[in-house]
């Protein structure tokens, strides 16, 4: 044990398993997350309605590149532009891709402009790429990766 980068200080915790808001340790000690998930995932654990479309999902396939079209992307694309405003979607895997992919696109479009700066609030998190880490606005996450990118 203890081969994992620590990225945060650990709670003195080993979950066996969770349910909804609760997690259990290894002696069956239950304790209220309140966390329930982390940053995009804040779903609570396991909830019944994931738990089954994973596992719909999985008896299908797992994972497809995005050099074919994957109707259950295609339909949620649908529904989300159809709940908020019209365009194009970029599914990602985290946070921090989402933002990169948003310093990307302000970059390309000021591109031989002079116009690639960007800007960011006191106290924000971005994510922990370089990119999105120089955007965060928190010296606590920037120490030991300095310098960080301009812009």
């Amino acid at each position: 044990m203890g081969n994992i980068l620590p990225v945060y200080k650990k709670v003195a915790i080993t979950v066996a398993r969770a349910q909804g808001k609760y997690i259990w340790d290894l002696s069956g000690r239950k304790y209220l997350d309140f966390i329930s998930g982390i940053s995009v995932n804040v779903l609570g654990h396991r909830p019944p309605a994931v738990v089954k479309a994973v596992k719909d999902q999985l008896g299908k396939y797992m994972h497809v590149s995005n050099l074919y079209t994957d109707m259950t992307q295609e339909k949620y694309a649908d529904l989300l532009i159809k709940k908020t405003f019209p365009g194009k979607v970029f599914f990602s895997n985290s946070g921090t891709e989402a933002n990169e992919l948003a310093i990307k696109f302000v970059r390309k479009a000021g591109e031989g402009k002079n116009k690639f700066r960007i800007i960011s609030f006191a106290n924000s998190f971005h994510g922990r790429s370089m990119s999105t880490l120089s955007a965060t606005g928190q010296k606590k996450f920037h120490e030991g990766f300095r310098p960080l990118l301009t812009g």
